[in-house]
């Protein structure tokens, strides 16, 4: 049997939505179907000792392999495990620096590859004043691949219009959206939330919740800024924000601007142990993301985490976010922008009990039904079949 190669940048235990991607694919690829490629990080042999797939770590810090040395390192271990493994076709979990590897392998050793993409390296590619030398770089990484995978229609659509201003409109039927999943097992109704509320201080009132980096474009902020204008309203409504990012400053400054200290809790990294217990105590998700300083969501693995937990969802009406988020059917969508917006969507679902049973059920059916991850890993490999190299045995 031939292997399918993983080269990744973003893996266990780091966190954030494209790791989570990276290691739920290689979970439920199939067998010893895929091999994962990767940098060091700290933890991670602790990590990986509770991982059931196969990694190669090249000894070098995840960070190295962005400058070239690291890349030549990363590009001639690819080669090897090509050999040793009969690997007959490579994904890229990002852009770059992975496919500077898979280009090397195409052009070394014949093995055809796929770049996963995520929405903000689009909108980087396309924004002004991007020199020519980048945009060739870009156009030889997108123009050497045999398939491109994107994550919702939207990011389709988008990597689509990159690919006729690079040039190389021919590309267009080689795209491919595959939206995310999450693991239903994990995520769903009825957990027992004791430890989690005494171990994050979340035990009284009304929870509301966001799971995400704490940068700007997540939009923690407008769900502030909406929380305060509920408070009259509904007094026991509470905002439990998870998560890490370069924003945290910024976002405890503006909670304390805003006197809601006593009703937001920053809950810092949340370990995977824990998430599912999380949602379990909202009431309500809030994923306001927006198009802010050249980043956007693509489609939000935590949106249908907690759809999967039966969990009502509201969202902003931005970039790949809809497409996680059916309006009116499992959650509501809202001006992201708009803090009065977010603010009356919240509030008509936590008016509304019935409502809300009705979208947390219609969000975990339609979970069920479209977004698991044996689905995810079993489209990707299917394409990758589709485009595998014939490997002499």
């Amino acid at each position: 049997m031939t292997t399918h190669l993983l080269l990744t940048s973003n893996f266990p235990p780091q966190y954030d939505g494209i790791a989570s991607w990276m290691s739920q694919l290689a979970i439920h690829y199939g067998g010893d179907a895929m091999l994962v490629s990767l940098g060091r990080e700290p933890g991670d042999e602790e990590s990986d000792a509770r991982q059931s797939i196969r990694l190669d770590r090249i000894p070098i810090a995840r960070e190295r392999l962005r400058n070239f040395p690291g890349l030549i390192a990363w590009s001639r271990r690819a080669a090897a495990l090509t050999k040793i493994h009969q690997v007959s076709f490579a994904w890229c979990g990002n852009l770059k620096p992975a496919s500077y590897v898979a280009l090397s392998l195409r052009l070394r050793l014949g093995v055809p590859y796929g770049v996963f993409l995520h929405g903000t390296e689009l909108l980087l590619m396309r924004s002004r004043g991007r020199g020519l030398a980048k945009r060739m770089i870009a156009r030889t990484l997108l123009g050497s691949a045999a398939v491109l995978v994107t994550n919702s229609e939207w990011t389709r659509r988008m990597t689509i219009d990159l690919l006729g201003e690079l040039g190389i409109p021919e590309r267009a039927d080689r795209v491919h959206a595959v939206p995310l999943g999450a693991d239903l097992d994990r995520f769903r109704a009825g957990m027992d939330t004791a430890f989690v509320r005494k171990k994050y201080g979340l035990t009284e009132g009304r929870w509301m919740l966001t799971v995400g980096r704490l940068v700007e474009h997540k939009g923690q902020d407008h769900a502030m800024r909406a929380l305060l204008l509920l408070r009259e309203r509904e007094p026991d409504l509470r905002y439990a924000i998870a998560g890490t990012g370069e924003h945290e400053a910024t976002l405890r400054a503006l909670a304390t601007q805003l006197g809601l200290d006593d009703v937001v809790r920053f809950l810092g990294h949340v370990t995977d142990a824990d998430l599912p217990s999380l949602y379990n105590v909202a009431e309500l998700y809030v994923g306001a993301s927006r198009v802010a300083v050249g980043h956007v969501e693509g489609f939000g693995i935590s949106l249908i985490e907690a759809a999967a937990t039966s969990l009502p969802v509201v969202a902003g009406r931005e970039g790949g976010m809809p497409e996680a988020v059916v309006d009116g059917v499992t959650g509501l969508l809202a001006n992201p922008y708009d803090p009065a917006s977010i603010a009356e969507a919240i509030q008509r679902i936590l008016r509304s009990p019935e409502l809300a049973a009705q979208f947390g059920a219609a969000g975990r059916r339609i979970a069920e039904e479209k977004y698991s991850w044996q689905r995810v890993a079993q489209d990707l490999r299917a394409i990758a079949d589709t485009y595998s190299r014939a490997v002499e045995r």
